[in-house]
């Protein structure tokens, strides 16, 4: 199953991301599941995440989404976790 990531930073919070960006993108090629990446913008700005993971279970989406070191180090204020459909693309 498909599952999107929908991960929105904490305003103020870019050089957390800076400092946690090599370690997140270690664990993306790491796990195998990421199927597409990459970080919201506002005006060229990183202010979020997208993150599609193909897995077998919404749990083990969890677990990943859990154990990413943008969660771990604090980046987000929020994070939405979906069962997704790729219709296009």
């Amino acid at each position: 199953m498909r599952v999107a990531l929908i991960c929105t930073d904490k305003p103020g919070h870019l050089q957390t991301r800076l400092d946690n960006r090599t370690a997140h993108l270690a664990h993306i090629g790491a796990s195998g599941v990421v199927e597409m990446a990459g970080p919201f913008l506002n005006e060229g700005a990183m202010t979020g995440s997208l993150v599609v993971l193909n897995v077998e279970t919404l749990a083990e989406a969890q677990a990943w989404a859990a154990a990413d070191p943008y969660a771990i180090a604090g980046l987000f204020e929020s994070v939405m976790i979906s069962e997704w459909k790729k219709v296009i693309g």
